[in-house]
This record gives structure tokens, sequence and C-alpha cells, in this order.
């Protein structure tokens, strides 16, 4: 059953509720409203989004709600040029300004985008980007080099769970949607004693998904299956001595049956894949304020993952294809990784320099290990397992600087020194080694116009580790086509600059933050393939373009028109193109020993522009409308070939009804049901896939979701 309720109903709801708006906009009395502060966490000192030298987006628990985002992929199209890629169960993979990873398959990756959640890095594990309980989303684009080092090149998103309360509260919230969906969670909070606080969150969701596989008659191969439970104790210790110690749990049994041989939701897999992730982690946090000239903040961290990637090859069942090929692939990863923060942060008052300069210094350690195992059954037969094992241990100084050149000018200087040590081995008896020397920082000027006027203008390095191409290696002697040349690939690194103007008008009730920045891409890490004449397919490694750049402008505006009535819109305006890349493969897989050269194409999943506008109108005391449309460019799926998706708009909107305890919504997104496309390939005639029209070359997409539309409800205790 795909509908359990009458949707008609839904969206003749929300008609009426536009209409009741316009009303709305007429009766309503025009008192004023401020806007919030919000607070930026994942900096050294909490600091306001307004009064922050950089770019950025947050997103409240306000936004997570109106969107009923789960997951992280589903807040990212209201970041402008942010962009992500699936090609599996969720987007898991995150691009900012152009730069990121879209797929992970034999290598290990070193990721461009940082994930860290409640001190826990999760960065290449998109599945655990779960919105239960979050109070917070930080998208912080450009070079966090002096932050977090090595995974920050393009940028880092870090989610803040809730604190633990003073006084005891609890609420249960429900979600009821179409194609079979629902979610449960529940939320308790509160003291022990004088000294000791909790809070426990748990959620489970489930939902067949948006794929009919024809073959297997079975609506959910496509499905979401996902379990968490958080918990947090927080103890004050003494006046100047706090330790707060969080845990999650995440269970993941996702579905992955996406493409389908004629670009239909309608699929012919006789072995649907699945897209699972099991995670146990903890953080343990120390806060110490008794020194006099300085405070200490330390984070401790853990997790263990244990993901499993696998799908159908040929998307099809046995016999479908004339010589009888079938094909399954599997990715089964554990990786475990350990980090220790130690943080000495001056306090107000007890400056350097005369008291001119506050200052930071930092010690970061982390260490991760990954084993993986590749099982792949081709033509009902299981091959050799692949193994690999790889190890990394970082170590990194770093500190920042800042200084009160007079009442509206400040000069900050942040620098850090990363030491990375890493080894690749696998069952193929491939041993390599990689140790490295990195560094980044920033240099940034604040020009204070007015109280609630920035004026900011930087320069920041970020980097990204080197790395060997193991799957490349182990078919080497098998592949002609293979040279020494592609074993390794090295360190990439960046430099942003960045002006940007920020401020609050009309009595705090327009905010605007405006940027615009150019970036000096060098050695970029770019994926390639070549043709395996032996196996007829093809095989992939990283190598390093000479050089790419980047430059764009990005806005984030919030107008409180009135009481009743916010308006907000983002944009992002982006022109991301290699300078000097020659191509191995690329278009058509042709194979010619004539590189093709990619100096000035766009970057693959780096649409020009990006959008996101809307409005929220009280039409009473009790009643909200909120209505959003989202929009994108077209844009390149890989630079191996030049399949685009096409550009697209989206609708969504939602009416709630609150009353003191509880709320009720009934919303909808991509309301016009538009066609758009999240992930693509491109088969060509050496390596098609569809008998029925010849293996002729063709290019083949994953779908965004379609429309649906849904009932939330919340209860507070």
């Amino acid at each position: 059953m795909k509908t359990i309720f009458n949707s008609k109903l839904i969206v003749n709801a929300i008609s009426l509720a536009t209409a009741m708006s316009c009303a709305g906009l007429v009766s309503a009395a025009a008192a004023d409203k401020k806007l919030e502060e919000v607070i930026i966490t994942s900096q050294f000192r909490e600091v306001s989004v307004m009064s922050l030298a950089g770019s950025a987006s947050v997103f409240g628990q306000h936004d997570i709600q109106a969107r009923s985002a789960s997951n992280l992929d589903q807040l990212l199209n209201m970041a402008p040029n942010v962009n992500f890629s699936s090609g599996a169960s969720r987007g898991r993979f995150v691009q900012i300004r152009g730069i990121g990873e879209r797929s992970q398959f034999t290598d290990p990756v070193n990721p461009s985008v940082g994930l860290i959640i409640d001190g826990v890095d999760f960065t290449g594990l998109g599945l655990a980007a779960n919105t239960l309980d979050i109070a917070q989303v930080e998208v912080l684009r450009g070079p966090q080099g002096t932050l977090y080092g090595a995974n920050a090149l393009a940028g880092l998103i870090y989610l803040n769970s809730n604190k633990p309360t003073d006084t005891f509260e609890a609420k249960v919230s429900a979600e009821l949607a179409e194609y079979d969906s629902y979610k449960f969670s529940g939320v308790v909070s509160g003291p022990i004693n004088e000294k000791l606080k909790y809070r426990v969150a748990a959620q489970n969701q489930q939902s067949d998904g948006y794929i009919k596989n024809n073959y297997l008659n079975r609506d959910d191969v496509n499905n979401i299956d996902e379990s968490i439970i958080k918990a947090t104790l927080q103890m004050d210790a003494s006046e100047s001595l706090q330790v707060s110690l969080s845990a999650l749990y995440i269970d993941t049994d996702n579905g992955y049956d996406a493409f389908s041989l004629y670009n239909t939701r309608k699929t012919l897999s006789d072995n649907p894949g699945w897209d699972r992730q099991e995670t146990v982690a903890s953080a343990l946090s120390v806060s110490w304020t008794g020194a006099n000239f300085f405070d200490v903040e330390s984070v401790v961290s853990f997790a263990r993952s244990d993901t499993e990637y696998g799908f159908d090859e040929d998307w099809t069942y046995e016999g479908f294809h004339p010589d009888g090929f079938n094909s399954t692939d599997n990715y089964e990863r554990e990786r475990d990784n350990i980090s220790l923060d130690l943080r000495f942060v001056s306090k107000q008052g007890n400056n350097i320099f005369n008291g001119s300069t506050s200052w930071v210094a930092g010690i970061y350690a982390r260490t991760e290990d990954e084993d993986l195992v590749r099982t792949k059954y081709k033509n009902s037969i299981r091959q050799p397992s692949f193994k690999s094992r790889f190890e990394t241990e970082n170590y990194a100084v770093y500190g920042e600087l800042r200084t009160e050149l007079n009442e509206q000018l400040a000069l900050i200087v942040g620098a850090r020194a990363e030491q990375r040590d890493a080894s690749y081995s696998d069952n193929l008896n491939v041993n390599l080694a990689n140790d490295e020397d990195l560094w980044g920082g920033h240099i940034t000027v604040e020009y204070q116009l007015q109280d609630d006027i920035l004026l900011y203008a930087l320069v920041s390095r970020g980097y990204k580790a080197g790395g060997v191409n193991g799957s490349i290696i182990s078919v080497s002697a098998s592949n002609s086509q293979v040279s020494a040349d592609m074993f390794a690939f090295d360190t990439e690194s960046m430099l942003n600059y960045e002006v940007g103007l920020k401020g609050d008008w009309l009595d705090q009730r327009l905010q605007l933050q405006v940027s615009a920045f150019y970036q000096d891409r060098d050695d970029v890490q770019a994926k390639q393939s070549i043709y395996n004449p032996t196996e007829f397919s093809f095989d992939d490694f990283l190598t390093n373009a000479a050089s790419a750049s980047s430059m764009g402008v990005e806005l984030d505006v919030t107008y409180q028109v009135a009481s009743y009535l916010r308006l907000f819109a983002s944009a992002g305006w982006l022109d991301a193109e290699f300078d000097d890349f020659k191509s191995v493969t690329h278009v058509d897989y042709a194979l010619t020993d004539t590189p093709v050269d990619l100096g000035g194409r766009d970057l693959a999943h780096a649409p020009n522009y990006q959008y996101f506008i809307g409005s929220e109108i009280s039409l009473s005391n009790n009643l909200l409308f909120r209505v959003e449309v989202e929009g994108k460019d077209a844009f390149y799926f890989s630079n191996s070939h030049d399949e685009k998706s096409a550009s697209y708009s989206l609708v969504n909107a939602r009416l709630t009804y609150e009353q003191a305890d509880w709320s009720v919504s009934i919303w909808g997104k991509n309301l016009t049901d538009k066609d758009y496309y999240t992930r693509g390939f491109y088969f060509s005639h050496f390596y098609g896939n569809n008998p029925a029209n010849g293996y002729a070359p063709e290019g083949y997409y994953q779908y965004g979701d379609p429309r649906v539309l849904g009932v939330s409800g919340t209860y507070n205790f």
C-alpha cells in the first residue's frame, strides 16, 4: 500500500493555507520582532554567526523540523554552493564549492569535507549524520586547515546535539508519510542530582522507498530502516570543572536498488543491494576554567563503524543478457578511530602583548584503522576475495592569535602543523607507506564598520593528504594499460581568498551575509579510469591534475518583515573548473593514447548556481504556514564523461498547528513531482549495459525523491 492516508486532503489543506496567508498579510498586526542570535560552536570560541569572519550556514531545530529532515542530506540544499551525490541509499558524499568525493569503492578515501558529530569524527561516514535531537548543523565553507586539518580542505560540517537540561523534560514524536513510511522518536532529559544531568534520545525510521522491482515484484528494495540511540551525562564537578560523556549507537539496514536500464523507478535486479552501517561511538569532553590566564578544553572520542555496501552490478536477472552475464559486488569495511584534541584558550582580560591579543594553542592526535573485504560474484561464481588494511596516524599542533589593532580593526593569524603516517597492505602482497608533513593556516582582517556590520578579508590554506592506489596496483600484472606512475598520488593544497560582509539592519529584523571567494588548487586529486582488456571493464585510480580554480559568490539573508511574516533565502554562484588537466580516459571511455584536455571544463557536481527561498507566515497564534522553493543548475556527474543532471526546482510546503504541549503538521515535499537526478553514469559501446538496444552508449541516473506527503506530530510532557 503506497498511500496510508488521503493525500488529496493534504494538497487541499496546503492550497487553503496559501489562500489564508494572503488574507493574513492584510489582517495581522505588523508588530516588530527581532531575529534571534545564532551562535557557532565549532570554532575555538563560541561566536555569533554574524561575527564570524568566514562563510557559514547554520540550521537549527526549527529548520530540521520544518523540512522533516531525518538525515543531513535533506538539509544541504539550503546552503549555497553545497551539493551531494548518492549512488547509495542516501546522499553520503558532500561537495562544497565543487570540491568533494562522489563515491568510494575499493581504495580508502582521504575526504575533502569533514564531518564531526558531538566531537566524534565521522568523516566519510555520511549515514551517521542522523538529525535526531540535533540542536544545530553548521556548514563551514572554505578550508578549515587551522581547526580541523587534513580532512577539511573544502570545508566542514559540524552537528551538535542538545544538552541535558536543568529541569525534567520529555517529548515523543511521530511521522507518517506515503510509501509506507513512518518515524517514531522520543527524548527525555533532566537532573539526577545537583551536579549530574542526563539526556537520552531514540528513534526508529522505516520506509519502503521509491523503487519498484518488477522482477521480484517488491516495492521495498530501496528501503530505509534506521535506528539510533544517543545518551549524554553531564557533571558539574565544581564551579571550574565540567565533564560530559556522550554515547551513540546507530543501526542502519537500508536497501540499495536504484538504477534501471530504462531510467525509471522500476528495476529488474535479481540481487538487490544494501547500504548498511552499525556504529558505536563515545566522546568525553572536559572543560576546566580554574587557571588564572587560560581555560582548558579537551575532547577524547572513539568510534567503531562496520559498513556494508553491495549492489547488483548488471541491474538485471540471470538470463537477461544473451551471454548469461550476471554480477554482484559487495564491500565490507570495519573502521576504528580514536582522537584527542587538547586546547588552551586565553581568558578575557588576560591577553598578551599589552592586553591586545587573545590566543589559542592546542595539540591533536588521531589514529584510524580501516579493514576492507570485497566479495564479488561473476556469473554466479564467487571470485577470490580482496582484502586490504589502511592505517593512519595524525599528530598536529595548532594555534591562533587575535590582535585588536584599534576599536574597529582586528588581525587574526592561525596556523597548524600536522604529521601524517599512512600504511596500506592487501592480500595481493601490496605493501606501501606514505609519510607526510602538512601545514595549513589563515590570515584574516576584520573591520567593524558599525556595531552590527562586519567587513572581513582572509587568505586561508587547506590541504589533503596523498595516498596510494592499491586497487590499480593489484591489477597491474594483468592490465597492460597500467603504468607505475598510477600507483600513488600526491598531496593536494589550496589557497582560498575571500572577502565578506555581514550585518544586521532594521533594528535586527534583517540579517545579511554575502561573500566572494577565489580558490587556487594545486596538485588536484582527480579520479581516472583505465580500460582493462582482460576483464572488459574499467579500473579506477586517483591522480593529480596540474591545477584547478574556483570562484563564486554566496548569499544568506533573513528578513523578519513583521511579527507574522519571515522571509529567508540563500544563493550561490560558482565557477569551478580545471585549469590544466589531461584525462587518460574521457568521453565515451575512448581508448586512445592521446589524453583528453579538460582545461576549462567545469568540475563534477559543481552546479553554476543554487538557490533556496522561502517564507513562514503566522496565520494565527497557533497556525504557521511555510513554503520553500529550492533549485540548482545542471552539473557534470563525473570528470570521466559528459553526462549531466538537468537543472531543477522543487517546491515544499508545511502547515503546522501548535498548542502549549503539542503540535501537528501536514507537509509535502517536491509538490510538483519533479524528476531530478542525484547520481549518474555513462556506459559506452565498450562497456554497454542494455542488450535491448544493442548495448548502445547510454547514460543512467539515480532519481531524487518524488512527491511525498506526510503528517508529523509532537507531544511535550
